[in-house]
């Protein structure tokens, strides 16, 4: 580009000047990367070092920089320069802490150096510092779907904090499963007794707040558009539609109970059994006095059997554990006791957990005379008037026993309205209504993609709130099971992720987790040949197609993940600052020794959110491994495109090594599909491989994780001594 300036910064401190000899770097930033000015400095994330790169900014017309110090993910403060393009060399944890001290490895570690800054060099001339998505738009209102109490608790958050708020609640009250309830667990000190819902209050709340507007017996009819400016069809029952615009979307659409009458061997469909929903029913009717039966009797002896459907390794019913269970019938026995301390009140139990309360729920209720008893319950049956439970005993000596009971409840477990799913496959067991709740109008279905027990997915490692729709965040139940305490808390971080979308999308940034990121993609549709693949690959449902089939980038969804760069198989979609040529000239400015040299040379692509740190970390630690891999970060490794692998083996490159999340059910992958798309792909490069005589070893993918800290560098030598075994590339010039 014409009117580029380019200048290299080489940093001395961190021990730089001891290990390196920074004065042939600045030799190789300009003979080899040719660039504009090359400057040395003894501490450049010193303010002295800082102000003498702003000062070559503002006075010497500097438009590109590369800074050969620490790693990317290091000073991120200091090296801020947001007017210019930046890439990095990172010589600190990248080399001379991950190499060992000594002359005998001086030659080596040199050669890494110089190779680092001359592809710092390259990648920067490739780059265009990014202006931010011309799309950009500003609504400061977020939808909530869902009136319980996440979506109460997210809608009166957000407008504290000064945004308007759209509810809507299909029913025709606030309030959702919690209004159903007697009492709520106890949820602060000193943990004795059940305590009020509080639902009364919320909703009072909620009528009193100008700044909130809320739909009864209403539902989403429509959603369309991208975070910043949604469009929302709202449709009410007397039949009219109402529409709204608003900027981000809480979905707190709440659970409900696994159906009981699926378990005929507990009794479910047989009268005197509830599940815990009905006995709150029972508890309400009764109004603080006795609690009788639906026929008027007045219960005396009640069995409670907990993981009545849940936790099942059979795949039959739930297999997961609805984590509030057992604090409820804990809070039920108490129901009991309080009203009359005569009434035999059974917990049968296979573990008892009792989150957020340090079991002082579980004492008071002891001391409330509750009984606790290990064991599995194998048959509820009827018995006279009555019921009749046996259960494996597993604490007196190991044997069946029984238990004359008037009511048995079930702890049923939660099953998430998550709406309709149609991206992952049905557990057979998991009852999830064919409804749908957002009815997004995106290419890849009408609501948030669903984990394969029905919960709206999200990153429950590092985004525990982000869905794969940019700017709608699950809340609540919905997102995992969880009790009324859990859920306000994860109601409140909702609606702060919905604010920093509405914040995002006003100023033209990406969301996580390249939260700031500026960049956008853009295609030249003169190379497109239509095959869709970005399209159908984009995990995020961000791309569409116009009316001649070419994509269409909605850029307020974009994550900027870069998965359709990879999967472009004719490379015309790129990033302004990150592209097939940004990486590309990395590979090609690395010195290749030739086959006589024994130097091998391995690329590494690095995924930076998970491989690229543990590298890092590995270097902070001390851990060495060879010399002679070159490690790239990327975004994901779903942005890999192929040319990638066949360029470098073209170049005398003696392996590859790609680094990317885990994925599968249990997925680590920032971007959710993105590993898993770049396996994919790489699946069929063997084929490539033995088409050009070359030994499918050569290129290797590896699922990392951020904690890999000392497994990755051993990664890296097992792999160079495989190629030490395999030989040099038969393709070195």
């Amino acid at each position: 580009m014409a009117d580029q300036k380019t200048a290299a910064y080489i940093c001395q401190g961190c021990g730089l000047g001891e290990r390196l000899d920074t004065r042939q770097l600045a030799q190789v930033a300009s003979r080899d990367g040719k660039m504009n000015l090359v400057r040395e400095h003894p501490f450049l994330c010193s303010s002295e070092g800082v102000a003498m790169i702003r000062n070559d900014i503002e006075n010497e017309g500097v438009t590109h920089i590369a800074i050969a110090a620490c790693s990317r993910r290091a000073k991120t403060e200091a090296f801020h320069f947001p007017t210019v393009a930046m890439s990095r060399a990172n010589l600190r944890e990248g080399v001379i802490w991950i190499r060992p001290e000594g002359d005998e490895h001086q030659e080596t570690t040199q050669e890494m150096a110089d190779d680092y800054v001359r592809m710092a060099c390259a990648e920067v001339k490739k780059m265009v510092q990014p202006a931010g998505n011309p799309a950009a738009a500003r609504n400061d209102t977020v939808l909530v779907v869902g009136g319980g109490v996440s979506g109460m608790t997210a809608a009166l958050e957000a407008s504290k904090a000064g945004y308007r708020v759209v509810l809507v609640e299909k029913t025709g009250a606030l309030g959702g499963m919690a209004a159903k309830l007697w009492k709520r667990v106890a949820y602060k000190e000193p943990f004795a007794d059940p305590a009020d819902t509080g639902v009364n209050e919320l909703t009072a709340r909620i009528q009193a707040d100008k700044n909130i507007k809320v739909y009864l017996n209403a539902t989403v009819a429509k959603t369309d558009g991208a975070p910043g400016r949604f469009t929302i069809d709202i449709a009410t029952e007397s039949g009219s539609i109402s529409q709204e615009h608003v900027g981000a979307i809480v979905q707190a659409s709440g659970f409900t109970l696994y159906d009981m009458n699926k378990l005929p061997e507990l009794g479910g469909g047989l009268p005197n059994v509830v599940d815990q929903l009905g006995l709150e029913e029972l508890a309400r009717a009764a109004n603080g006095g006795p609690i009788k039966r639906a026929d008027g009797v007045e219960v005396k002896t009640v069995v409670f059997v907990q993981c009545a459907g849940q936790r099942d390794p059979s795949g039959t019913h739930l297999p997961y554990c609805s984590g509030h269970c057992c604090l409820t019938s804990i809070k039920q026995a108490m129901y009991f006791k309080d009203r009359n301390p005569d009434v035999d009140t059974v917990v049968i139990f296979d573990d008892l957990r009792t989150p957020g309360n340090g079991e002082d729920f579980y004492r008071s209720a002891q001391r409330k005379g509750v009984t606790f008893t290990k064991g599995k319950v194998s048959s509820v049956a009827s018995a006279g008037n009555g019921l009749k439970v046996t259960f494996h005993d597993l604490i007196l000596d190991d044997k069946n026993a029984t238990i004359d009971a008037d009511l048995v409840v079930l702890a049923t477990g939660q099953v998430p309205n998550s709406g309709v799913n149609i991206d992952q496959p049905r557990e057979e067991g998991v009852d999830i209504k064919p409804i749908s709740i957002l009815n997004l109008n995106y290419r890849q279905g009408p609501d948030v993609p669903q984990l394969v027990h029905g919960f709206a997915d999200s990153h429950f490692i590092c985004f525990p709130y982000e869905s794969r729709r940019t700017g709608i965040y699950p809340t609540g139940p919905v997102r995992r099971p969880m009790d009324i305490a859990q859920a306000m808390e994860d109601a409140t971080g909702a609606a702060l992720k919905a604010i920093q979308a509405i914040e995002n999308a006003a100023a033209g940034r990406a969301a996580h987790p390249r939260s700031g990121d500026l960049s956008y993609p853009t295609f030249r549709a003169e190379g497109c040949t239509q095959c869709k693949r970005c399209t159908v690959e984009c995990p995020f449902g961000a791309i569409d197609e116009d009316e001649k089939r070419y994509p269409v980038f909605n850029e307020s969804r974009c994550r900027r993940c870069g998965t359709c760069m990879g999967a472009c198989p004719v490379r015309v979609i790129s990033f302004e600052n990150y592209s097939v040529d940004t990486v590309g000239s990395q590979i090609k400015a690395v010195d290749i020794p030739d086959e006589f040299s024994e130097k091998p040379r391995i690329l590494v692509l690095a995924c930076e959110n998970d491989a690229y740190p543990a590298l890092d970390m590995a270097g902070m630690k001390r851990q060495t491994y060879s010399a002679f891999v070159r490690v790239i970060p990327v975004r994901c490794l779903g942005s890999v495109n192929l040319i990638w692998i066949t360029d470098a083996l073209n170049s005398g490159y003696d392996g590859v090594m790609l680094m990317g999340c885990k994925h599968g059910e249990q997925y680590q992958c920032h971007f959710v599909k993105g590993s898993e798309m770049a396996s994919y792909r790489l699946s069929k490069v063997d084929d490539t491989l033995k088409s050009l005589n070359l030994e499918t070893e050569r290129v290797q993918n590896y699922e990392v994780a951020i904690t890999d800290i000392e497994r990755v560098p051993q990664l890296i030598n097992d792999y160079a001594e495989k190629i030490k075994e395999i030989g040099m590339s038969p393709f070195k010039f």
